[in-house]
């Protein structure tokens, strides 16, 4: 493994990030002064060419390597660094104006400066409204499914009501709910229960009915009960679908409570940040909020990828080639 490896940093990094540095050593040499006119010189957007053009065969030669679960993550992270640093490039050649779009070195100084502020917003928007909403939707959506499930005539019943609640525009109920729990965060956790309650309910039937008619025969042969069934063979069979459900809501929650933001809250919140923020033009801190947000969708989802592998390891969509 590590030979690979080697031969990667040699022939494929170290190339790339020789060219970076060099690039970016040219840039106060070649840049005219701001506001001068001009554009940026063409010696300039060849250097940077050059330097797209190895970070994109570097990119790619790690990602031809084989042979450890170490390359994926390592080659989504050298991506990045690289998404990056085009990125803090082309804003400064190209003189993008901040309200447009702030350079990652200003986002990162924002999020060390309001690293407080953003704490306090995470534990509002996240730890409270989130993580509450996000349980009790999921779980309303899983009992309500087991009992259509066990009763049918609730199906057609209680489901053209539940399918309703999906079609509801979050735009419009996220005021109404504002007026019903007042401003904190049970009216954003109200909303994210709204949110996620149907994908676990369709979820919940899906699996249900998954496991094969050969194993439900089988299981009556043996005179096993509703209930036993159900435990022994039919939630089982129903794990992978519940868990595409959880991890579909956790973004939806997400998205959900920063948006009910938007519609009236306490002067601390993810969705209250960016909204206030972007009045003020401080579009650092604005940008600041969503990579917390970003950063800690991708942490949940992660971490129900991780559950899943653990829950359903015997599933041919989990378990590995």
């Amino acid at each position: 493994m590590m030979k690979p490896l080697r031969r990667f940093l040699i022939a494929g990094l170290l190339p790339a990030l020789l060219a970076a540095v060099a690039a970016a050593a040219l840039m106060p040499v070649l840049l005219p002064e701001p506001g001068g006119g001009g554009g940026p010189p063409a010696l300039l957007l060849i250097a940077l060419f050059g330097v797209f053009v190895l970070a994109g065969r570097c990119v790619r030669q790690l990602a031809a390597l084989d042979g450890s679960a170490f390359y994926g993550p390592l080659t989504a992270a050298l991506f990045g660094v690289w998404v990056l640093y085009f990125w803090q490039v082309g804003v400064t050649v190209f003189e993008v104006p901040r309200v447009l779009l702030p350079a990652p070195s200003l986002i990162a100084l924002s999020l060390f400066e309001h690293a407080a502020t953003l704490g306090r917003d995470f534990v509002q928007t996240v730890l409270k409204a989130v993580l509450i909403g996000w349980a009790l939707g999921s779980a309303l959506g899983f009992a309500v499914g087991v009992a259509i499930d066990r009763a049918p005539f609730l199906q057609r019943g209680l489901l053209p009501l539940a399918s309703l609640t999906s079609t509801v525009p979050l735009v419009a109920v996220a005021p109404i709910m504002v007026m019903w729990f007042g401003f904190d965060w049970p009216s954003k956790a109200a909303v994210v229960v709204l949110m996620t309650f149907f994908p676990m309910l369709i979820s919940t039937l899906a699996g249900l009915q998954s496991a094969g008619r050969l194993e439900r025969e089988l299981m009556h042969s043996y005179a096993a009960s509703y209930w036993r069934t159900l435990l022994d063979l039919r939630l089982p069979n129903a794990v992978p679908f519940i868990m595409s459900a959880l991890k579909i809501n956790a973004t939806l929650a997400l998205i959900g409570a920063i948006v009910a933001e938007f519609f009236g809250s306490p002067t601390v919140g993810l969705g209250f940040r960016i909204s206030t923020e972007a009045a003020r033009m401080n579009m650092a801190l604005v940008w600041g909020a969503i990579v917390v947000a970003a950063v800690t969708g991708s942490v949940a989802y992660a971490l129900l990828v991780r559950l899943e592998r653990r829950w359903a390891f015997w599933h041919p969509s989990v378990r590995a080639p």
